[in-house]
């Protein structure tokens, strides 16, 4: 096994008591290159602390201000390496998912961000391909042109139409991004807010479309409290109005928010 470990780290955002952390644990233990493995969490109990113990894996508690922003910026903040993976506790990655993304950004110039296809896992099975899955791979598509990967227009033309990039998925190159990657004030959208503004940036959006991870979809994800009390929309049009004027930033919205019932159980 190839050692990156003094060049990648896996830092899981972990938070409460979540049955599948070990799942996710497991997945980065597995990798075909060795990375550091740090446990990140604002809610320290029993259970991460055992998790710990069990894979010898540092914990880092946040005890400053909590939230999903803050819990990130935290997590991302504890990482020494010149890569960084914010793994989200309920996910897990392919064996090959970090030997193909650092590959990648090694042959990049100047990446900034490196990002990968994904599927999803729906009660305990893996969903390659449906509606939302579709829309977010034609959106990404001209990034599959490396020369497209450096352009600063076309990466906000990919963005202006929805999150189209997985946060899970997302590999940082923190020697080339500012110290604090994600905004407060968001709920649901601080990852799309922050392709916005990365994505203004001299250097290169590393695409690979390869289904490298899966995102779970769960009722108790904080993706699905999100779309339920409504606060998404809200913050989509936020985010639709940094490319476009009003009147169709409101329409954008009021059609881009069916594709998010896609997340609901």
């Amino acid at each position: 096994m190839t050692d990156k470990t003094n060049q990648h780290t896996f830092v899981i955002c972990a938070y409460q008591e979540s049955e599948y952390l070990e799942e996710c644990i497991r997945s980065l233990k597995n990798q075909t290159v060795r990375s550091k493995i740090l446990l990140a969490t604002s809610t320290p109990n029993p259970m991460i602390e055992g998790l710990a113990e069990k894979y010898h894996i540092p914990v880092a508690v946040n005890k400053g201000e909590h939230g999903i922003v803050q819990d990130w910026n935290f997590a991302y903040s504890q990482v020494s390496t010149p890569y960084v993976t914010i793994a989200h506790q309920d996910d897990i990655y392919m064996k090959k998912y970090a030997e193909t993304v650092l590959a990648a950004m090694e042959r990049s110039k100047l990446p900034l961000i490196a990002f990968c296809d994904y599927c999803e896992l729906r009660d305990g099975k893996f969903v390659l391909k449906n509606t939302l899955l579709r829309v977010k791979r034609l959106m990404l598509s001209p990034l599959r042109l490396k020369a497209f990967q450096n352009r600063i227009w076309v990466r906000r033309r990919v963005l202006s139409m929805g999150s189209c990039i997985c946060c899970p998925s997302v590999t940082f190159a923190r020697e080339n991004l500012p110290e604090v990657i994600f905004t407060t004030g968001f709920r649901s959208n601080e990852d799309w807010e922050a392709w916005e503004r990365i994505s203004r940036r001299k250097g290169q959006f590393v695409y690979i479309p390869q289904a490298l991870m899966a995102h779970r979809i769960h009722s108790g994800s904080e993706t699905s409290n999100i779309i339920q009390d409504n606060q998404r929309s809200e913050e989509d049009y936020q985010m639709f109005r940094k490319f476009w004027p009003g009147p169709v930033a409101k329409l954008i919205t009021k059609i881009y928010s069916t594709s998010e019932k896609s997340n609901e159980l």
